[in-house]
């Protein structure tokens, strides 16, 4: 299913020049993207039909908060933009329309790297490891139960696919192939700087970061730049720590509660997706806004 069938682009002013899997960019100038969260949901790199009421207003919530307290880390799209987004849409009846959901972004360069951290063995990892004992060529320690934390986070990073299509997993020396080596050890070191003082406060406030994933651009002096989400629910998995227990799928406030209900049902996800049922949408809703919460302090 195309994402373009789902919905028409929600502002006129602007022309649109990419429409992602939940995220549309429109173009305001030769150096500035206007990005709009939606209210779409993807799940096993398919657009599902069914929106999640709110989940772009919380997507953007939570991730200006990480933009904002990683800055030290990483520079990030929004924080380099010259505009405000009342420069971008005049237009108040048409601002009001995305108010909650979009930001005014640096146009960047993006790097053709999925940058993953995790730091426990769960998805596609548990599946790697139970097939030969290491993620993304990372060799781990034998005796790994499902959802065991790492000794140590591990970066593995995976191709940016196609609308449509699906990410692979690749080896950081195939990356480094891909964008340099030096570059691709900044991608990696960046990365593991985020998650490691991303899930050091999360864990303060009840919330286990299992896995996560970055993406990275360059501005016209070749600077990495954090772009495109940080640490939503739909980026990475989030467990609650009260209910963590090694050897069993823990329970999420992620996207990862529409995937278990997905894999119960005879889809074999490829487009188009599954309608969800009013319950899992209503209870997806919910875990949303206590993840925005939790981390944020505001709903």
């Amino acid at each position: 299913m195309a994402v373009s069938a789902i919905a028409p682009p929600e502002i006129d002013s602007l022309p649109l020049v990419y429409r992602g899997k939940v995220r549309d960019l429109y173009a305001v100038d030769d150096r500035h993207l206007l990005m709009v969260a939606s209210d779409r949901l993807s799940a096993f790199d398919v657009v599902l039909p069914t929106r999640i009421p709110g989940k772009g207003a919380v997507l953007t919530a939570i991730s200006d908060f990480w933009f904002d307290r990683t800055r030290h880390i990483a520079p990030n799209h929004r924080q380099l933009a010259e505009l405000t987004l009342e420069q971008a849409v005049p237009d108040a009846a048409e601002r009001a329309r995305i108010a909650e959901r979009a930001v005014v972004a640096r146009r960047l360069k993006g790097l053709p790297v999925e940058a993953i951290v995790r730091g426990y063995l769960i998805g596609s990892g548990w599946k790697d490891y139970q097939r030969d004992g290491s993620v993304c060529g990372i060799p781990l320690p034998t005796g790994l139960r499902l959802a065991d934390r790492l000794p140590e986070p591990i970066f593995t990073p995976s191709t940016k696919a196609a609308l449509g299509s699906h990410d692979e997993n690749v080896s950081f020396a195939a990356i480094a192939r891909q964008i340099g080596v030096e570059r691709a050890a900044q991608v990696r070191d960046v990365s593991l700087r985020l998650y490691l003082e991303a899930a050091d406060y999360a864990l303060a406030r009840g919330i286990i970061i299992a896995d996560t994933k970055f993406e990275f651009g360059l501005d016209e002096q070749g600077q990495l730049v954090l772009m495109d989400e940080a640490l939503t629910p739909d980026s990475s998995r989030f467990w609650p720590a009260d209910q963590y227990q090694p050897g069993v799928n823990p329970p999420s406030f992620d996207k990862q509660f529409v995937r278990d209900y997905l894999e119960t049902l005879d889809w074999n996800k490829q487009p188009p997706g599954p309608e969800l049922p009013p319950a899992i949408v209503a209870r997806t809703v919910v875990k949303y806004r206590e993840a925005q919460q939790r981390l944020t302090g505001t709903d």
